[in-house]
C-alpha cells in the first residue's frame, strides 16, 4: 500500500359532458345487455369491411345481440373501475392482433365498450384519409376533452397530414389551398407553417419524404398521426396506443431496476423475457468468484486498469514493473503479454490513452518522472521530468489522445504533448488525482484542501466543484461525466453529482484510512461500484444502495485498486499489497451445494 501525504489533512375526470354508459361498462340497470352499432363491431371499432363513417357508430344506445346467449347474460356484480380498465386493455391488445371477433365477444359479455363511439368514428376517418369527416368529428370530441384548446392542435395535425398527402399525390393547387385557406387561418405554430410552405418546392415524392422526414401517405404515417392525436383525448375516450404493451414493458424495466445483480444489456423487447415470472438475477452470474490469481509481480501491486477496449489489463507494482496482460475473448482468461521495465520508484498509477495505443506510468510521492509507453511495440516513447523537485504521481489523458495532464503534491500541474513538451502549467496546485472531462477543456483535480476543482486551460479559469471534510485520496468519473466516485480518508467511498455539485450517497462497509485506494464504476450502464479496502476485501455496491451487495474475500493484505472490464461486465480485477492480482468472474460450473461452499465466494448483503 502507498502511504500518502494527503493523510494529514390516472385518475381521469369523466364528467365533462360525457355519458358514462357510453364510455365504459353499462350499468346493472341496463340488465347487462351489450351494445352494438350498425356497421360496427360491438366493441366500438368499425370492421375493416365497413365503409368508414358508420352512421350508427355514434349511437350510445345499448341493444341486445339477437339470438345471442351472451347478450342476455346478467352481470353478477358491477365491475370495478380497475376491472373495466383491464378489460379495455385486453380488448385493445386483441384488436391490435386482428382478433376482432374475440374482442366483440369480450365486450358483449363484459358489457364494456373499448372506446367512445365518437372516437371510433374519428379513428376510422383518419385511417381512411377522410379529412373533412375527421375534422367534423372534432366538434363531437371537443365536449369530451379536458382542454378546449386541444381542438386547434388536433386540427393542425390533421391538416398537416392532409397537406403532405396532397403534395405527395402531385395535387399542388389543393395543397396550396389547405396551406392558405385552412392551416394559416388557425394562427397556430406559424414557424411550422413556414417550414411546410417550403415543401411546395419539392420536385418529387421522394424529395418531399426526405425533407419532411415523413413516411409518406399510408397506414404507417396515419397510425403515427393517430398516436399524436390520441394524446389530446382522455383515456376514457380513446386508450393510448399499445397501452398494455407499455405497461408490461414498464413492469419489466422496474423489476430490472430493482434487481441488485442485474448486469446484462437492457433489451426493451418483451420477446426477450418471460412475463410469467418475476425478473431475478442470481448472484452466481455476478463477478464475485475468483477465476485467476496472477502472481508474476514480486512485490506489492499498487494499481490495475483494463484498457478501454477491454482486451488488456495493465498492472503496476512496487517491484518497478508494469505488466500488460491479454484477455482471451472467449474464456476471459488472462495471460502475460508484455512486461515494461525501468521505472525507478515503483508504479503507483497507470492511464491508457483513449485509443489504447499508449500507457502512462507514474510513481509514488517522491517520483519526479513519468513514462509514456507504446503498448503495441513495447517501446518507451517519452520519459518526462520537468524538474527533479517535481512529484508526478497522477496523470489523465485529454479525450483527443494527443495531450495529457500530470501533477503531484509539490505544487505543480502540467499539460503536455506526447513527447513530454510542456504546453501549459498551473502553479500552486498540490494535486492528488486528475481527470479530463469529455469537453476537452476542463481538468478536474483533487488537492490538499480536501476539494475537487475544475481548471480550464483555455480561458484560465477555475472553480470549486466538490468540497469534502477529509482528504480525497483518489477519485474517478463516470463515462457520461456526471458522477464522481471518491475515496475519502477515514470516510470510505462517496458518490458526487458533478453537475448539481451535491453528495449523492455514502457507501458503507469499506475500511479506508490514509492509504490511497482506487475505486471504480462498472457493469452494464455503470450500475455498480467497487472498491478495495484495508480489511483485505473487495466491496461491491449497486449504485443506488448504500449497503454492499457483495464482499469478496481472498486477498491477504490491503486491496489498493479495482478495475471493472468496460466491455465484459462479468469481469473484474483487484490489486493488493499481497503481491497478487485477482480476476473475478461468475461462479464456476458447480452444483448448488458446491457453489455455496466455494471457499473464495462472496457474502451477500442485500439491502
Amino acid at each position: 500500500m502507498q502511504s500518502n501525504g494527503a493523510g494529514q489533512s390516472q385518475n381521469q375526470d369523466q364528467g365533462q359532458g360525457q355519458d358514462p354508459a357510453a364510455l365504459s361498462c353499462l350499468s346493472a340497470a341496463q340488465n347487462g345487455e351489450s351494445s352494438s352499432a350498425a356497421g360496427a363491431h360491438s366493441n366500438g371499432l368499425l370492421s375493416g369491411a365497413s365503409n368508414g363513417a358508420g352512421a350508427g357508430a355514434g349511437s350510445g344506445a345499448p341493444t341486445t345481440v339477437p339470438g345471442s346467449e351472451l347478450g342476455s347474460l346478467k352481470k353478477k356484480k358491477r365491475l370495478s373501475q380497475a376491472e373495466e380498465d383491464v378489460i379495455r386493455l385486453i380488448g385493445q391488445h386483441l384488436h391490435g392482433l386482428g382478433l376482432n371477433q374475440t374482442v366483440d365477444l369480450l365486450m358483449q359479455e363484459s358489457g364494456c365498450r373499448l372506446e367512445h363511439p365518437s372516437a371510433t368514428k374519428f379513428r376510422n376517418h383518419v385511417m381512411e384519409g377522410e379529412w373533412d369527416k375527421a375534422e367534423n368529428d372534432l366538434s363531437e370530441l371537443k365536449a369530451l376533452m379536458h382542454s378546449p384548446n386541444a381542438v386547434v392542435r388536433m386540427k393542425f395535425l390533421l391538416l398537416q397530414q392532409k397537406y403532405l398527402e396532397y403534395l405527395e399525390d402531385g395535387k399542388v393547387l389543393e395543397a396550396l389551398q389547405v396551406l392558405r385557406g385552412e392551416l394559416t387561418p388557425l394562427k397556430y405554430n406559424t414557424d411550422r407553417i413556414h417550414v411546410l410552405s417550403g415543401y411546395l418546392m419539392c420536385s418529387h415524392a421522394e424529395d418531399l419524404r426526405a425533407k419532411a422526414e415523413w413516411e409518406g401517405k399510408g397506414v404507417s404515417s396515419r397510425s403515427r398521426l393517430l398516436d399524436k392525436l390520441q394524446t389530446y383525448l382522455p383515456p376514457s375516450v380513446m386508450l393510448p396506443p399499445r397501452r398494455l404493451h407499455t405497461l408490461l414493458r414498464q413492469a419489466v424495466e422496474l423489476q430490472r431496476d430493482r434487481c441488485l445483480y442485474h448486469n446484462t444489456k437492457l433489451d426493451n423487447s418483451l420477446d426477450s423475457v418471460s412475463l410469467l415470472l418475476d425478473h431475478v438475477c442470481s448472484r452466481k452470474q455476478f463477478p464475485c468468484y475468483t477465476q485467476q490469481i496472477l502472481t508474476e509481480h514480486c512485490n506489492e501491486v499498487w494499481f490495475c486498469k483494463f484498457s478501454n477496449d477491454g482486451t488488456k489489463l495493465a498492472t503496476g507494482s512496487k517491484d518497478t514493473t508494469v505488466i500488460v496482460w491479454q484477455v482471451d475473448p472467449e474464456t476471459h482468461q488472462l495471460k502475460l503479454w508484455r512486461t515494461l521495465e525501468g521505472h525507478a520508484y515503483g508504479v503507483s498509477y497507470l492511464a491508457w490513452s483513449p485509443d489504447d495505443t499508449y500507457l502512462i506510468a507514474c510513481g509514488p510521492d517522491d517520483c519526479s518522472e513519468l513514462w509514456l509507453w507504446n503498448v503495441q511495440s513495447g517501446e518507451l516513447r517519452t520519459k518526462m521530468s520537468q524538474s527533479h523537485e517535481d512529484s508526478l504521481t497522477s496523470v489523465a489523458w485529454n479525450p483527443d489522445g494527443k495531450r495529457f495532464v500530470t501533477g503531484g503534491q509539490r505544487g505543480q500541474f502540467y499539460q503536455c504533448d506526447l513527447d513530454g513538451n510542456l504546453l501549459d502549467s498551473w502553479e500552486g496546485v498540490r494535486v492528488q488525482c486528475l481527470w479530463c472531462l469529455s469537453d476537452g477543456r476542463t481538468v478536474l483535480a483533487s488537492d490538499t484542501h480536501q476539494r475537487i476543482r475544475g481548471y480550464n486551460f483555455e480561458d484560465l479559469t477555475d472553480r470549486n466543484i466538490v468540497q469534502e471534510d477529509h482528504p480525497i485520496m483518489s477519485f474517478t468519473v463516470s463515462k457520461n461525466g456526471r458522477l464522481a466516485l471518491l475515496n475519502v480518508a477515514t470516510q470510505g467511498v462517496h458518490l458526487w453529482d458533478l453537475q448539481d455539485r451535491v453528495l449523492v450517497r455514502k457507501y458503507q462497509g469499506v475500511t479506508q484510512g490514509f492509504y490511497t485506494i482506487h475505486s471504480c464504476f462498472g457493469g452494464h450502464n455503470e450500475d455498480f461500484i467497487a472498491s478495495g479496502s484495508e480489511d483485505h476485501k473487495v466491496y461491491i455496491w449497486h449504485k443506488r444502495s448504500e449497503l454492499p451487495i457483495a464482499e469478496l474475500t481472498g486477498h491477504t493484505r490491503t486491496v489498493n485498486c479495482v478495475s471493472w472490464n468496460p466491455c465484459v461486465p462479468s469481469l473484474m480485477a483487484s490489486a493488493s499489497d499481497d503481491g497478487t492480482v485477482r480476476i473475478w468472474g461468475p461462479a464456476p460450473f458447480l452444483d448448488t451445494q458446491e457453489v455455496d461452499g466455494f471457499n473464495e465466494n462472496c457474502s451477500s448483503m442485500d439491502s
